[in-house]
C-alpha cells in the first residue's frame, strides 16, 4: 500500500514557492536489454500544469507507469507531499490521489460509459450497484468540464475523441489531486484546446496538479508552468516556458529545429487515383453516419479531412477500405468500380491503409515485428515463398524498414508492445509504403508521436506525394492538413460541408468551419 501521507499545509523549500506535490529522484528502471529511465529527477509544485517533454522512446510513458504504479522502480525514490511512497499497483497510486489518462485507452468496448467510469469504485445501494447516484455524479463531472458524455452510451460506439473523454472523466470520478494526462489534446481542435486549458487552470485554482505529456511544443509553453526535457531515457533539463522558445525546446530534445509540414510546390496530376461519388454509411438504425460524400483523389494529391471526431470521417475511411459497406453511392479506384470488392482485393489494387488507432487496427501487440510487418499482405512477398509463409524474407524485409524508417528496436523479433508509439507508427507506415500503394488511406498519421518522428513521417509523406501517390489524409492536427493537404474538405455531421484553400485558411478559422460556427460558403 502506499504510504503517501497527505500534502503539507504549507511550506516549501523555495521559500514562498509552492510545496512539492510530487518529487523523483534518481528514478531508474530497467528491461532485459534496455535502461528505459535512468538517474530520472522530476520536481512538480502542487497546484502547477507541469510539462513533460521528449521524443518516443526517451522514457516519459516508462516514468510516468512507474510513478502510478504500474512499474516498480529498479533504483530511485517516489515523494508525494514530502513523504516517500511505494506503490505496488496502480490501485495504491490511485489510493494516494494519482491517476492518469492513458495516450491509449484502457477502457471496454463492450461496456457503457457508466460502466467504464465507475468499474472498480461503483458506488452501491445494499448489493446492486446503484446507478442513479453513479449517473448523477458522471453528468456532474461531464458538465463541470464540458466533457459532453452520454452515460448511457455503449464504448464500442464511441469515437476517438469521446474515449479520451471518458477516460479523463474516470480519473475525475476517482477523486485524483495529481492527473497525469498523456498526449490530452490529440484529438481536439483549437477551440476544444482552448476550452481544455481553461478546465486546466480552474483545476490549478482548486489545487490540483497536472502531469502533462505532449509533443505539441506550442501548446506546452502556452499551458505549462514549469517543463522538463527528457532525452535517451533521463534528465536533461528544465524550462521556464515564459522565457524558453519553442525552437529551443527542440533542440533541447532532438538537437534539432522544429520541423513543418509546410509545402507548397504542387505535384497534383490531372489523373483520378479515387473517386468517392455520393458514398453514404449507415448505421444499423439507419442514421447516416457519411451522407452523400463526393470527392476525388488525383496523383500527387493531397486531399485532407478536417472534423471534429465523430463526424464521420472514420467512417468514411473505413467505406473506402471496404470495412463497412456502402449504402448507397460508388467508390473508384483508378477508373475501376470496386464498390463491392472486398478489403483484401482493394489492397491487391493498390490500396494502402494507416488506420486512426495503431493498436486497435493495425498491430498485433503481442506478436513480433516481422509477424506485424506481412499483417495485410500475407499473401504477397517477401511474405511468403509459394504456399507457405516465409519467415525468413519477412524478417529481412523488417530488418530494412526498421533502417530505412528509423524503427528504433532491437531487431526484427522483438514483441511490438515493447516499442514507443512513434516507432509502432514507423513500421505501419514503412509496411503500408512498401506495397507502393496507389492510394494511400492516412487516418491520424502522426497522432500521439513526438517532433522527431513527426518530422520523418511527413517526409515520408511528402515524398509519396512527389512520387505520384494520392493520399487521403484525416488528421485532427490542423497546422499538419493545412500544411501538407492540396485540397481541404471539412466534415460535419456526416457530410462535406466546405472546401478551403490550404494556402490561405488559418487553423482558427478551420476550427470555426469544423464546428459549425463558420458558413459553409464553399460547400463541396
Amino acid at each position: 500500500m502506499a504510504t503517501a501521507g497527505e500534502p503539507p499545509s504549507s511550506g516549501g523549500a523555495d521559500g514562498g514557492a509552492a510545496p512539492l506535490a510530487v518529487e523523483l529522484r534518481g528514478i531508474t528502471k530497467r528491461f532485459p536489454g534496455v535502461v528505459a529511465n535512468k538517474d530520472i529527477e522530476l520536481r512538480v509544485r502542487r497546484g502547477e500544469v507541469h510539462a513533460i517533454v521528449g521524443e518516443n522512446g526517451a522514457g516519459k510513458s516508462t516514468l510516468m507507469k512507474t510513478l502510478y504504479g504500474m512499474h516498480r522502480p529498479d533504483e530511485g525514490q517516489i515523494l508525494l507531499h514530502g513523504r516517500e511512497a511505494h506503490f505496488r499497483s496502480p490501485a495504491d497510486a490511485i489510493t494516494a490521489g494519482i491517476g492518469m489518462v492513458h495516450q491509449h485507452f484502457m477502457l471496454a468496448d463492450n461496456f457503457t460509459v457508466l460502466e467504464n467510469i465507475v468499474l472498480g469504485s461503483e458506488p452501491t445501494r445494499g448489493a446492486r450497484l446503484d446507478r442513479d447516484e453513479a449517473r448523477r455524479r458522471i453528468r456532474e463531472i461531464s458538465d463541470a468540464y464540458s466533457l459532453g458524455l452520454d452515460p448511457d452510451a455503449m464504448v464500442e460506439d464511441l469515437g476517438v475523441g469521446d474515449r479520451q473523454r471518458v477516460e479523463i472523466a474516470k480519473v475525475l470520478y476517482r477523486g485524483a489531486t495529481t492527473l497525469i494526462l498523456d498526449e490530452p489534446t490529440a484529438v481536439l481542435v483549437p477551440q476544444e484546446v482552448d476550452e481544455l486549458f481553461g478546465n486546466l487552470a480552474e483545476l490549478k485554482r482548486e489545487g490540483l496538479t497536472v502531469i502533462f505529456i505532449s509533443h505539441k511544443l506550442d501548446e506546452v509553453r502556452k499551458v505549462a508552468d514549469s517543463i522538463t526535457v527528457i532525452r535517451r531515457g533521463t534528465t536533461v533539463g528544465t524550462a521556464d516556458p515564459r522565457t524558453t522558445t519553442t525552437r529551443q525546446l527542440a533542440e533541447m530534445m532532438v538537437g534539432s529545429e522544429l520541423p513543418s509540414p509546410e509545402t507548397r510546390t504542387s505535384t497534383v496530376r490531372p489523373t483520378p487515383v479515387l473517386q468517392l461519388r455520393e458514398g453514404t454509411v449507415t448505421n444499423v438504425d439507419g442514421r447516416a453516419l457519411v451522407d452523400g460524400v463526393s470527392l476525388t483523389v488525383r496523383e500527387g494529391e493531397v486531399v485532407g479531412i478536417a472534423g471534429v471526431e465523430g463526424n464521420g470521417q472514420a467512417e468514411l475511411i473505413e467505406a473506402i477500405m471496404g470495412l463497412r459497406p456502402l449504402s448507397a453511392g460508388s467508390i473508384g479506384l483508378g477508373g475501376e468500380d470496386i464498390s463491392h470488392w472486398s478489403t483484401r482485393a482493394r489492397r491487391d489494387g493498390g490500396i494502402g491503409f494507416i488506420p486512426e488507432d495503431r493498436h486497435r487496427q493495425g498491430m498485433l501487440l503481442d506478436a513480433a515485428l516481422w509477424e506485424n510487418r506481412i499483417l495485410g499482405h500475407q499473401t504477397r512477398p517477401p511474405a511468403v515463398k509459394g504456399p507457405f509463409i516465409d519467415r525468413k524474407g519477412a524478417r529481412d524485409d523488417t530488418a530494412r524498414i526498421m533502417r530505412e524508417y528509423d524503427v528504433r528496436a532491437p531487431g526484427p523479433d522483438t514483441l511490438a508492445v515493447a516499442l514507443s508509439g512513434g516507432n509502432q507508427q514507423k513500421l505501419i507506415i514503412g509496411r503500408e509504403m512498401s506495397a507502393s500503394p496507389r492510394l494511400l488511406l492516412a487516418a491520424h498519421p502522426t497522432r500521439g508521436v513526438d517532433i522527431g518522428a513527426q518530422a520523418v513521417i511527413w517526409e515520408l509523406l511528402k515524398d509519396a506525394r512527389a512520387e505520384g501517390m494520392g493520399i487521403l489524409l484525416v488528421s485532427a492536427d490542423l497546422d499538419e492538413l493545412i500544411g501538407l493537404s492540396d485540397t481541404l474538405h471539412v466534415m460535419l455531421r456526416g457530410r462535406l460541408v466546405a472546401t478551403l484553400d490550404p494556402s490561405a485558411v488559418t487553423p482558427e478559422e478551420l476550427g470555426g468551419h469544423m464546428t459549425g460556427a463558420r458558413t459553409t460558403a464553399g460547400a463541396a
